[in-house]
């Protein structure tokens, strides 16, 4: 898969799990019997039908304010991605944006 594939889960002014949850409902097109818990969202992440890279960003803000449930998130992706070799990457943006989303690209090093 080409990283401007990626599905991009954009966390930008997510201060809570619900708001996690529903963003990645919406991101990962989850379906309708998705029950926004962490179960939930493990077997969702391991029944994917296709391969996914997905590109985590603005995520910033939520583990400042929810280190905890920052803390389970992460966990319940690197499970995910443990379970199913191949099947699921997950990569976490460092800075503003992500070069083949529909932000900003990063400032050059340069």
């Amino acid at each position: 898969m080409r990283l401007a594939d990626a599905v991009v889960l954009d966390l930008a002014g997510v201060t809570d799990k619900a708001a996690l949850m529903d963003r990645c409902a919406v991101a990962l097109e989850l379906p309708a019997w998705f029950g926004r818990n962490w179960d939930a969202l493990a077997d969702c992440l391991t029944d994917l039908p296709a391969p996914v890279t997905l590109v985590v960003t603005g995520w910033q803000g939520y583990a400042r304010t929810r280190p905890r449930e920052w803390q389970t998130a992460q966990d319940v992706f690197a499970t995910s991605v443990d379970e199913r070799p191949g099947h699921l990457t997950v990569l976490l943006a460092l800075g503003e944006g992500f070069v083949g989303s529909d932000e900003a690209p990063p400032a050059s090093l340069g």
